[in-house]
């Protein structure tokens, strides 16, 4: 096993109330919608597509409006995130820190360009990771993803660390096992592997994944 790829939201960190906070103030200050998003809301959506989370929750705007509140809102929500770090699950950065002595660490993410780069810097973990993509980056959805960070470096035994079941669909398409995080915003139908904290990934047997 020569790689270890993670989700970011719900698997390394829950970010969903700056999030909710900095798009409301975006809808509010940009629109003349009256609807606002909650966190649990986000936590129910985070991890789809962008375009299908963004179709949920302003399904009545025009592809236009639509488009430009979607910029809107993560640029506020980068702004947020750059002054205030998300909830960082318990034993989380020290667990990445104790990995990247042994393996390579990477991330993928359904998620805008300049997401992941803002949850590096916030929490100081750039350095621990090798290689990172997303959707806003390559335009391409999450099993690709993987089968791109995967082809990039070269790693012939990867595992996938996430929370849902779109996570464990990508992992199906790239051909990689996924272990479940079953402390973040999802559930998945019999995953390859479960964790119950981060700190369970210290002691789980990477050896065995062939």
């Amino acid at each position: 096993m020569d790689g270890i790829i993670f989700d970011v939201d719900g698997t390394l960190w829950d970010s969903t109330k700056i999030v909710a906070r900095a798009w409301n103030l975006a809808i509010e200050e940009t629109t003349d919608l009256s609807l606002r998003v909650t966190a649990n809301q986000l936590k129910g959506l985070f991890g789809k597509p962008l375009e299908a989370i963004i179709e949920a929750l302003f399904p009545t705007l025009e592809e236009t409006k639509k488009k430009a509140l979607m910029q809107s809102c993560f640029e506020y929500e980068h702004a947020f995130l750059a002054k205030e770090c998300g909830y960082l699950y318990e034993g989380m950065a020290e667990g990445i820190k104790e990995l990247s002595k042994k393996y390579q660490l990477f991330i993928v993410s359904n998620c805008q360009a300049g997401y992941i780069e803002t949850f590096l810097k916030a929490t100081n973990l750039g350095g621990y990771i090798t290689d990172f993509t997303c959707p806003g980056i390559t335009k391409l959805l999450k099993g690709d993803n993987l089968k791109l960070i995967m082809k990039r470096n070269q790693l012939q035994s990867a595992i996938y660390v996430g929370d849902t079941q779109g996570d464990a669909d990508a992992c199906k398409i790239a051909g990689i096992p996924m272990i479940y995080a079953s402390y973040g915003f999802g559930s998945v139908e019999k995953p390859d592997y479960q964790i119950a904290s981060f700190g369970e990934l210290l002691d789980f047997d990477f050896t065995s994944i062939s």
